[in-house]
């Protein structure tokens, strides 16, 4: 994998027949399941471990665009970017790609909770400063 910028994320996923629904297609809900699994991979990759702990993430909103079916064996890559933290809430895009097609494209909003309390709660800047930094690109 290429390097990427801290604010970027991507992994890859086989499609299985779990992820298949009636139509023949990847279920509508599979790619919520793969946007969520990716904006989590990204905050284990680049936030520190007692961060981590002391933080939970939920999706407060989920904008989704299907552009192509994807299917049975297809091998899909997810990709979030970060596009910016304000406040408790952080704003993603993600594009889930099938080789150089778009399958679907997802915008979302997650809001940051205390572990203990569950009220939103604002990251640091030193932690934010390492989500959104203007340098070079970060390996995971």
């Amino acid at each position: 994998m290429t390097p990427q910028p801290v604010q970027t994320y991507e992994y890859g996923v086989d499609v299985v027949a779990d992820d298949i629904d009636e139509l023949g297609h990847v279920n509508n809900a599979v790619y919520l399941k793969w946007v969520q699994a990716a904006v989590l991979r990204h905050w284990y990759c680049v936030a520190p471990k007692e961060v981590i702990a002391a933080h939970l993430w939920v999706a407060v909103k989920h904008e989704i665009r299907y552009r192509r079916p994807g299917f049975l064996n297809d091998h899909v890559v997810i990709r979030v970017v970060l596009k910016k933290l304000l406040g408790a809430r952080a704003f993603y895009k993600t594009m889930i790609n099938r080789g150089d097609e778009v399958l679907a494209e997802v915008e979302s909003c997650w809001c940051c909770l205390d572990s203990v309390t569950n009220k939103p709660a604002r990251l640091a800047r030193d932690i934010v400063a390492r989500f959104l930094p203007v340098e070079a690109p970060r390996r995971c």
